[in-house]
């Protein structure tokens, strides 16, 4: 089993930040500290996007709708 280097970083602990330096980021260990990745993006994905976009655009047909019942803004 190996040991986790993280294991007494619980906040309030004596020892949670004594491996960590201020100015280490982790990358000069061959891992980052921060889990920040370095793959590049992947493609955008176009029904998903589409879907969030037809939501939005439902949701505000829905408010409008909403608005118009209650008479908040007046008929065009």
């Amino acid at each position: 089993m190996t040991m986790d280097p993280h294991q007494d970083d619980a906040p309030g602990h004596a020892g949670a930040v004594a491996h960590h330096a201020t100015n280490d980021h982790g990358e000069e260990h061959g891992h980052d500290d921060h889990a920040h990745a370095e793959e590049a993006l992947g493609p955008i994905d176009v029904p998903a996007w589409g879907a969030g976009i037809l939501g939005v655009a439902l949701g505000l047909a829905v408010a409008l709708a909403f608005m118009l019942a209650t008479g908040d803004i007046p008929p065009v």
